[in-house]
């Protein structure tokens, strides 16, 4: 079953708007995961739960990738790893600067946040009454909601009925369920990845000596396809219960002071 906006035929998208008027927006980047997992492994993690999301109604918008701060809140520019890292890809550590961009970091960070209340009224544009914006690249998730209440500001006086936004994440639905939830680069994503798309890793390059700029307590030979495939369900039954949520009380999501837990 087809559930990918753009893959689909003006009839075909249409029919799962009326069924359930929820589109789904992947947020990713392309960052540092370890010598064993892609580049994208944020993005590839946030696709394939807004895919599974979708399964069950709506519709799954294409993967944002580009746009987020090159200067803020990556592996790339932390200093304990930013050298280390241009070593392993054969670059200068000096093009990771913020001198080398054309914007300031906050001015990168509004560009962002701008972009994704855009793609929020595109998806209005089409008749979505939700906008569920899935981060993978856990530092979006503030820039999701930042964007979500912008919009609600805006739009709040509005004649019109305007799109509801909710930003979710996998690590922070799950707190409590799993200690911890989530990592970077550890047994939590490269789980993911074994389970959604096994051809990106190679836990042969996992071996601890060859570790850099992995976060987490579980470590990543101790990842499974397995284990990938229940927290991919646990986080995708969270976001369900919170689309079921918006369906039931829609004016929660849309109020001042609204609702972003």
């Amino acid at each position: 079953m087809e559930v990918r906006f753009h893959y689909l035929r003006p009839d075909e998208w249409r029919v799962r708007r009326e069924a359930c008027p929820v589109a789904y927006i992947p947020l990713g980047t392309l960052e540092w995961h370890g010598l064993h997992n892609p580049m994208g492994a944020d993005g590839l993690q946030a696709e394939e739960m807004a895919l599974r999301c979708a399964a069950a109604g709506g519709v799954a918008f294409p993967t944002v990738y580009y746009g987020e701060s090159r200067v803020n809140s990556l592996l790339e520019t932390d200093p304990k790893y930013q050298g280390g890292i241009a070593r392993r890809l054969g670059i200068d550590k000096a093009l990771f600067g913020e001198d080398r961009f054309p914007y300031s970091g906050m001015e990168q960070i509004n560009h962002y946040q701008q972009h994704l209340i855009h793609i929020m009224t595109e998806a209005a544009s089409y008749g979505f009454e939700l906008a569920v914006f899935v981060v993978g690249h856990y530092p979006l998730i503030e820039h999701a909601r930042s964007a979500v209440l912008s919009y609600n500001q805006w739009a709040y006086d509005k004649k019109w009925k305007r799109i509801a936004g909710m930003a979710v994440a996998d690590f922070h639905l799950l707190r409590g369920k799993y200690e911890p939830a989530g990592d970077h680069a550890g047994g939590w994503e490269t789980s993911h990845l074994l389970a959604s798309h096994p051809q990106t890793v190679d836990l042969s390059l996992a071996a601890e000596e060859l570790e850099y700029g992995v976060m987490s307590e579980r470590r990543p030979g101790e990842s499974t396809a397995a284990f990938g495939e229940e927290i991919y369900a646990a986080a995708v039954d969270e976001i369900l219960k919170k689309v079921e949520d918006w369906r039931r009380s829609p004016k929660k999501y849309r109020c001042h002071g609204m609702w972003m837990d």
